[in-house]
């Protein structure tokens, strides 16, 4: 492990200058902590801002990037003015990560960065990633995969260097709550996004809340912990449900298989076959 954070630094300090794609989480928190370990000023973050990125993961983000000095700018990159996003195609995270790098491409080369760097790792390799071809098409460097760290290893050592993302919980942005062929829409992100601020304001850490049945059906999914809470607390159930009532949801349900990246992948095989 320590190996391949040095082998991170030596890369790093190759590209001579770099802005970093930033959203606050672990992995690219710990990409941009070792960018300015390595590359001092002439690292920087740059944060895509839209409706389906919280004010919650954006106002962690400037506090990370503050209270270490790093450079930090912000992108307006509102996904669903992309033509056919809206409709949750399979390909979605390909149209969404091709125009916000394009979009910081544009801004790195104002600010005098000779590449975009991101934070995928050895994680990433094995789910259905059509952002990957996005990246790759643009040329976007990913030296988390190249080093092969993987995010066990980045929270190990994101928690070496102090780090307070080191067990942030994963997140991803709120279009990946909906099965593919359900509209996003201003209106039914703002439900998703209050419903997960809720369950998180009462105490959960890893959350999802996933969109079914055009709004009908909440589908939650909680890690160990918060399937245990839940269980044993009554009240708790019944002011979970109260509240996914008012945001418009007349049925919720609590997925047994728990907290998974990428479940809406699930449905790709039996899409494909019809």
């Amino acid at each position: 492990m320590k190996e391949k954070q040095s082998l991170l630094a030596e890369c790093l300090r190759g590209l001579e200058s770099v802005a970093v794609a930033f959203s606050g989480g672990a992995d690219s928190s710990f990409l941009l902590q070792s960018a300015y370990d390595a590359l001092g000023d002439r690292a920087f973050a740059v944060t895509g801002c839209s409706l389906s990125f919280p004010q919650r993961e954006l106002r962690a983000a400037q506090e990370f990037t503050h209270t270490r000095g790093i450079r930090h700018y912000l992108l307006d990159s509102e996904e669903l003015a992309l033509e056919g996003f809206s409709q949750n195609p399979p390909n979605r995270c390909y149209l969404c990560k091709k125009e916000l790098f394009s979009k910081i491409f544009r801004l790195a080369a104002e600010k005098g960065a000779t590449h975009v760097i991101e934070a995928s790792n050895m994680d990433d390799e094995g789910d259905y990633r059509p952002g990957l071809q996005a990246l790759a098409e643009l040329g976007i460097r990913s030296p988390l995969r190249l080093v092969r760290l993987s995010k066990e290893e980045i929270r190990a050592l994101s928690k070496e260097m102090g780090l307070p993302t080191w067990n942030k919980p994963s997140f991803a942005c709120l279009a990946s709550r909906f099965p593919y062929g359900e509209t996003i829409n201003p209106e039914r992100l703002a439900r998703i996004d209050a419903a997960e601020q809720f369950l998180l304001d009462q105490g959960f850490e890893q959350v999802r809340v996933r969109f079914h049945e055009q709004g009908s059906l909440a589908r939650l999914e909680l890690d160990e912990r918060g399937f245990a809470a839940l269980l044993a607390d009554h009240a708790l159930r019944g002011r979970i449900d109260q509240r996914l009532r008012e945001l418009g949801f007349i049925y919720s349900a609590v997925d047994l298989s728990g907290y998974r990246a990428g479940s809406m992948n699930a449905v790709l095989p039996l899409m494909q076959g019809a």
